[in-house]
């Protein structure tokens, strides 16, 4: 294999990218090393309202999705199925993961829990995550100690 064709800078690159695929599909220990992540990246977007927050899920149906909250961890759980009909051995490339997958996601602590809204929209499930109303800060009166009350030795 040349090392550099001219007028093709990227052709090395990506037969490269081809050999080590190949070498990677013949080792088992290594099957799917490069498909990286293997649950959804997402988007998290803030609002004036709310946070927003999208994840892009091809291949998933909503019946597949489930979406937990429980002490400030917002936790997405689905599966990806693969094409029906086709053998493994017959994928040539594979990037996109089959099977279960799960990501958990800790949330600021201004959010209101109970008001979390999710919907699931071509491919795109979106979670909206209201936020809580600023509380003020309270102030505190002080009064004059009552003499009666002994004071603390901090010797």
């Amino acid at each position: 294999m040349p090392v550099f064709r001219w007028g093709h800078a990227w052709n090395p690159i990506r037969d490269l990218e081809r050999e080590v695929d190949q070498l990677l599909a013949k080792v088992s220990l290594f099957h799917g090393i490069r498909f990286g992540q293997q649950y959804p990246p997402v988007n998290v977007y803030e609002l004036d309202e709310e946070f927003l927050l999208t994840a892009e899920l091809p291949g998933t149906r909503a019946e597949e999705l489930e979406v937990l909250i429980s002490n400030g961890v917002l936790t997405i759980k689905g599966r990806r199925n693969g094409p029906e009909g086709i053998a493994d051995d017959r994928f040539r490339r594979q990037e996109r993961p089959r099977g279960p997958w799960q990501r958990s996601l800790t949330l600021p602590d201004h959010i209101q829990e109970e008001k979390l809204a999710a919907e699931f929209t071509n491919g795109v499930l979106c979670i909206r995550l209201p936020k809580a109303s600023a509380t003020q800060p309270r102030q505190i009166p002080v009064t004059n100690g009552n003499p009666g009350i002994a004071t603390v030795d901090r010797t």
